[in-house]
């Protein structure tokens, strides 16, 4: 056996006579690059991330995220949608609805809230911004306020801009009627012939009458009363008249009341003062004067008669004329409908002044529309002693101090009269 050399570097020969492999050993030390080789095949396990796993939270925020974003597109197309109906109208019905205001509606905001609340718009807000707009970037816009007191019928078909500009009282076309309203028709008279021409309505004009503010002098503390058939008989000034086809029952109202504002002046008004009158009071016996008369000519004759037993109330109750209860027969009574709250015999407890009446003096109202030459009878009648009057069969004006003389005059130029 070979001796083992410390020194030799190289291999000791194995015996190959075994059969067994060589065994080479070296003097270098290999322990350490062992344990790093080791190391970094560890190290390199560690390295390598397993897969992970699949965040289905994130995807069903995504799919909530989008399916929100499509509700909210949604709401909004709904909502704009319905904007553009107010605004146009577009798909609404014409089903009429009947929205009536007793004062003058100043903004705009506040005629939108108005409609709003009758059903005829759904996006208030929307539409407020939208005439602020168009009136800032118009100027001028053809729907500016104010709006006028009074009845209208409205649906949305009109359109936001329709329904305003009908609430401003302007006409729904351009076509006009011209008509004369004669000296002493009534309120019943003048609505006939108003429903007849196509101005308005007549339910409109009713309400409008009965319920309508009014800013001038004559008119605007006159409210109405239960004992009055029409609260403003008596200041619709007969004179002639042009009219729109289809104008708003308050512009068409407001049309004669501005007229007759004009016609009664301030001398006229301190003229009724002198006398120990109200205006509405020279209006009422104006009115009796011009149903009385058989020409202006006769005029201030009944005004001194009326006058004079008006101011002897003791000796005189009844003022004794037959027009006063003739107007709730003729004129009131046809025109109430089935459905008023008062009959005619109702009213007659207010307005007759027979002799036999139990009114004493002036009866509630005008009975009619008196016209100029009568007012101003009411105003200056003749300066005379009489206190009664009646007429023949030709209109003739017959006038007496005592009731003696009155039935000699009746003997002698009327004896078919019952006095």
């Amino acid at each position: 056996m070979a001796d083992f050399n410390l020194e030799e570097t190289g291999i000791n020969p194995v015996n190959t006579d075994t059969g067994s492999s060589d065994i080479y050993f070296t003097n270098q030390d290999y322990s350490k690059k062992y344990k790093s080789d080791k190391a970094t095949i560890q190290n390199s396990a560690t390295l390598v991330k397993k897969p992970k796993k699949k965040n289905n939270n994130g995807v069903a925020s995504a799919y909530l995220f989008f399916i929100i974003v499509i509700a909210v597109s949604m709401l909004l197309s709904v909502y704009a949608i319905f904007c553009l109906n107010d605004i146009f109208g577009i798909t609404k019905t014409k089903s009429t609805v009947t929205i009536s205001y007793t004062e003058e509606i100043p903004t705009s905001s506040e005629a939108i809230d108005l409609l709003a609340d009758n059903g005829l718009i759904k996006c208030r807000m929307f539409c407020k911004f939208y005439i602020n707009f168009m009136d800032k970037f118009i100027g001028k816009y053809s729907v500016n306020p104010p709006y006028d007191a009074g009845v209208y019928y409205l649906n949305g078909k009109m359109g936001l801009e329709g329904m305003l500009i009908n609430m401003m009282g302007d006409p729904e076309s351009s076509e006009t009627v011209r008509i004369t309203i004669p000296e002493g028709y009534t309120v019943a008279d003048i609505i006939d012939k108003l429903v007849d021409n196509e101005v308005c309505d007549k339910a409109a004009l009713l309400s409008v009458i009965e319920s309508t503010n009014f800013t001038y002098s004559l008119v605007s503390n006159l409210q109405a009363k239960e004992t009055v058939p029409y609260r403003l008989e008596g200041y619709l000034f007969p004179d002639t008249y042009e009219f729109y086809v289809g104008q708003s029952a308050s512009s068409t109202i407001e049309t004669f009341l501005k007229n007759t504002e004009n016609k009664i002046s301030e001398e006229d008004r301190q003229r009724a003062e002198e006398l120990g009158f109200s205006m509405y009071e020279i209006m009422t016996i104006a009115s009796i004067v011009q149903a009385e008369a058989g020409n202006t000519d006769q005029m201030k004759a009944i005004a001194s008669v009326i006058e004079n037993r008006l101011a002897d109330k003791t000796n005189y109750p009844s003022l004794g004329c037959q027009s006063t209860s003739d107007y709730i027969k003729n004129k009131v009574a046809p025109a109430i409908a089935s459905t008023s709250a008062h009959t005619s015999d109702y009213y007659l407890n207010y307005y007759n002044t027979n002799s036999t009446s139990t009114v004493i003096g002036l009866p509630e109202g005008p009975i009619c529309n008196p016209g100029y030459d009568a007012i101003q009878a009411a105003l200056y009648p003749e300066d005379t002693n009489d206190y009664y009057f009646f007429h023949d069969t030709k209109r003739n004006l017959y006038t007496a101090e005592t009731y003696t003389e009155f039935k000699a005059l009746i003997q002698k130029y009327a004896p078919y009269l019952e006095y």
